[in-house]
């Protein structure tokens, strides 16, 4: 992945993942890997959060489709490797929040998809 192409945008947009995707299988223990190395850097890269916590889902029966999106995470953190959270101490300890859902955006089972962003100060904690 060193001389990959280079992402703008963590995910395609309007791409819809799905465990019926009829693809070629990949590897789950490279997948969880991956997957799981992701879910560690998501601690100072909200940015990818969303996105790795979709990919996260086909951990179990991963496809080429899923790998391609896990992937193109990659090709986008290279892309935008100068981003990322510093958190330093402050003396603004005001809490805030923001929310926002999907309603049955989830093609698999209708699930709603809410995300939520936590600040205390000018630090994410959430």
């Amino acid at each position: 992945m060193l001389d990959c192409n280079l992402f703008e945008t963590p995910i395609e947009c309007g791409v819809k993942l799905s465990n019926f995707d009829d693809g070629i299988k990949e590897d789950p223990t490279l997948f969880k890997s991956l997957v799981g190395s992701l879910r560690y850097l998501t601690c100072t890269r909200p940015d990818v959060l969303f996105v790795v916590g979709i990919v996260s889902r086909y951990a179990e029966a991963p496809t080429l489709a899923h790998m391609k999106a896990t992937k193109r995470i990659l090709r986008y953190l290279k892309s935008m490797i100068e981003l990322g959270l510093f958190y330093s101490s402050s003396h603004d300890f005001q809490l805030m929040g923001f929310c926002n859902s999907d309603f049955s955006d989830d093609i698999d089972d209708r699930k709603n998809t809410i995300k939520f962003v936590f600040f205390l100060g000018d630090c994410c904690i959430s």
